[in-house]
């Protein structure tokens, strides 16, 4: 495999063991085309500057001796030719795989890589789903299964993300004792311990009880309200899967992951104008500014409270 790195000072045995690097990530790591180009631009960029920076040929003995200001200079530079910020996390990234390489096949260690600060990310902005696909995916999820109950399962554990805005593991850590059939609120355990009370909608206790009529295990008050099909507690990957599924079946974005429907429940509250210190309490959230990110998603006027403003609670 020929990465043509050659256009600028490298010496042979360098050239080799960046060719060598790329190959091994194809043929061991199973990398994508697209990964192996994208990692092979990072690679020559980083030697290009160097070339530049030192002034001659780079070579092993070069990128050993390289200092912490050495590697800043490259972020910097990377900096002034616009690159953004998770361009040159990745850079830095693919880099001190490079190093781990070079580390591993001939002895060839710098600390100093290892050192370098990875620039700082802007936060990502919640994706939510469009009010109807959130909806047509509570009617569609499982709906590939042969056995009712496990569409039934997988259709109330979503509607009790989407429709409380819990945590994948908040929604399969429930028992049945801890959501008592027509309860205005449930309290939920999350992280760092700490409880919140969250309403329940009527249409997510009518989710959770067609499910428990026909859910095939014994389902005791203080055991794990769903369950797996041989009767274990429900894996998080299992649902995960579900949702992969959903993407192809109803041409859903990628971004459209268990934890996308809780970021959907609090961006469709501020559409229809929830409060905001409401909607931080109901998700859980220590810090109002943690909440306030969803302002960014939907600058609706924030207004009604949770059962009017939820898209789900005028459902049949």
């Amino acid at each position: 495999m020929e990465h043509q790195i050659s256009i600028f000072p490298v010496d042979k045995a360098l050239r080799e063991a960046v060719d060598g690097w790329l190959s091994f990530l194809a043929d061991n790591k199973a990398f994508s085309e697209h990964t192996i180009t994208a990692y092979n631009i990072d690679i020559r960029h980083f030697l290009a500057f160097f070339s530049q920076h030192t002034g001659g040929e780079v070579t092993k003995a070069v990128l050993k001796d390289l200092t912490l200001r050495d590697f800043r200079s490259w972020l910097a530079a990377r900096h002034a030719e616009k690159f953004t910020a998770s361009s040159t996390a990745r850079a830095l990234s693919v880099v001190r795989g490079f190093y781990r390489y070079l580390q591993k096949q001939s002895g060839m260690d710098n600390p100093a890589i290892f050192h370098v600060r990875t620039p700082k990310l802007p936060k990502a902005l919640p994706k939510a789903l469009p009010e109807a696909q959130a909806l047509g995916s509570l009617d569609s999820i499982g709906s590939e299964h042969k056995e009712p109950w496990v569409q039934l399962r997988d259709v109330a554990v979503l509607t009790l993300i989407y429709g409380c805005g819990l945590r994948i593991s908040e929604a399969l850590a429930l028992i049945p004792s801890g959501i008592p059939a027509g309860a205005a609120t449930i309290t939920i355990r999350g992280k760092g311990n700490k409880e919140r009370l969250v309403p329940v909608l009527p249409q997510v206790h009518a989710a959770i009880e067609e499910y428990k009529k026909v859910c095939p295990h014994a389902l005791a008050k203080d055991e794990a309200l769903f369950r797996g099909q041989r009767g274990g507690e429900l894996r998080p990957e299992i649902l995960q899967k579900e949702i992969r599924l959903l993407r192809v079946n109803l041409g859903l974005p990628d971004s459209a992951t268990p934890h996308a429907f809780r970021h959907s429940f609090a961006t469709h509250l501020l559409s229809a104008g929830g409060d905001l210190r409401a909607i931080q309490e109901l998700l859980g959230h220590a810090d109002l500014s943690t909440t306030q990110r969803y302002t960014k998603v939907d600058h609706a006027r924030l207004l009604s409270a949770y059962h009017k403003a939820h898209p789900r609670a005028g459902a049949e």
